[in-house]
């Protein structure tokens, strides 16, 4: 057991070395990776998911109405919080570490010839478990914009877009109209397009682009389904749903006003997908009512777990946080990798936060951690009350016994670390 959990680490350990060399836009490594293995994404019935937040929400949900249904589903997304198999999990289950260890040996010498990039060589090793492990779907999430990610090899039965926000903007461009696009990319002839931006400008956009792109069929948040009367609470988000089949109401266990929108698309995604997709109104009770999301407005007695990574997810985070009754003094964890707006994310959460500690995630890339005294300055020039503790451990340690309440927030890494720290398994559950 201790030879194959080392020989799991060594190979993964090398996998991310890849990491190294940046991103590579574009579709032929990937394409190369699975002819070798005789393209077995095509053999797959897939739900592409785009969009700058609510990625990870909207998966979470297709997954489990998916499941309620009958259907042996196969889940992708990224990144991982403690361990790299939990990108890849059919029914619940991660992708075994036998079977990683095997793959990424057997492929290394191609993997090196090709250049593949860490998240190209995953995609391929995602693809080709599914098709092993004989799943009826899969519900595939983009890693980085949408034209040219890695994932975007597939022919979906429907692809969707969660939402569009200023994020990656030295790669996907910098203004919300070239973000889009790039977006919306993952738009494919005959499959169905479903937007769930609600910024009527950007939505405009994507559906005519869908268009565009002969999309079999659409459907677009406020005009063809509207969610209502959003109550937020402590476990659980309800919320009024109305559609062409009706008015429903609906109680998801994510956390957040937010979180009634994504499950809503979710929802909306497999009525649009056909009969054979769409669930019934006791199988969407019951599917809602198993999403599990680690690392979303997680609460774990007085400490709150959230990937908020950018000033719009803050900006959720913060209004979340405020419809709930909490223990106060409210202390914010926060550590934001470098290439991140960190400033908007730290205004964001002020008005609910009354402490900060800036702190630094040991697995941050090192090209990417943050300033830490900038950001000390940065939230004393602000009148923030604010400290910083660069050993991450001890920061962690000390929550475990503070008072009131604690929130971890900034990154996968920040949250990541922070449940490795305290022996959190996230597909526990």
């Amino acid at each position: 057991m201790g030879l194959a959990l080392n020989r799991y680490r060594a190979v993964v350990d090398a996998l991310f070395a890849r990491t190294a060399g940046g991103v590579k836009p574009g579709l032929e490594r990937t394409e190369a990776l699975l002819a070798a293995d005789g393209n077995p994404h095509r053999k797959l019935c897939v739900f592409h998911v785009a969009g700058t937040n609510g990625k990870g929400s909207v998966c979470a949900t297709l997954d489990s109405l998916l499941r309620t249904r009958g259907f042996r589903v196969g889940r992708y997304t990224s990144p991982h919080l403690v361990d790299f198999r939990e990108r890849i999990v059919v029914d619940g289950r991660p992708i075994g570490e036998d079977e990683v260890a095997d793959w990424l040996t057997d492929h290394d010498p191609l993997i090196e010839r090709l250049g593949a990039t860490f998240f190209e060589a995953t995609t391929a090793l995602a693809f080709d478990h599914f098709a092993r492990a004989n799943v009826d779907v899969a519900v595939i999430e983009t890693g980085l914009g949408g034209r040219l990610d890695s994932t975007n090899v597939v022919q979906p039965v429907a692809a969707v877009i969660t939402s569009i926000g200023l994020d990656h903007t030295d790669l996907l461009g910098t203004t919300l109209e070239q973000i889009a696009a790039e977006k919306a990319g993952i738009f494919k002839r005959g499959s169905v397009a479903m937007i769930g931006e609600r910024a009527a400008r950007t939505s405009v956009q994507l559906l005519a682009i869908a268009r565009e792109r002969g999309a079999s069929s659409t459907g677009v948040v406020g005009d063809d389904w509207t969610v209502s009367d959003v109550e937020v609470r402590d476990g659980a988000t309800e919320f009024a749903l109305s559609d062409d089949a009706g008015d429903q109401r609906l109680v998801t266990p994510l956390l957040g006003e937010h979180q009634a929108y994504n499950a809503a698309l979710a929802i909306e995604t497999l009525r649009r997908a056909g009969a054979g997709w769409t669930p019934t109104a006791p199988e969407i009770q019951r599917g809602l009512q198993n999403v599990r999301l680690p690392g979303r407005f997680q609460r774990m007695g007085r400490l709150i777990f959230d990937v908020a990574h950018n000033p719009a997810g803050g900006a959720v985070l913060a209004k979340t946080l405020g419809q709930l009754e909490i223990a106060r003094p409210l202390t914010t964890i926060l550590a934001v990798l470098a290439d991140k707006d960190w400033r908007g994310m730290m205004d964001a959460l002020a008005a609910t936060t009354d402490r900060f500690i800036l702190t630094v995630a040991p697995t941050a890339p090192a090209g990417r951690i943050w300033d830490v005294a900038a950001a000390l300055e940065y939230a004393r020039a602000k009148h923030y009350d604010a400290e910083a503790d660069r050993d991450f451990a001890r920061v962690v340690d000390r929550a475990r016994h503070a008072s009131g309440t604690t929130l971890v927030t900034g990154s996968f890494h920040t949250v990541g670390d922070a449940m490795a720290c305290l022996q959190v398994d996230p597909l526990a559950g």
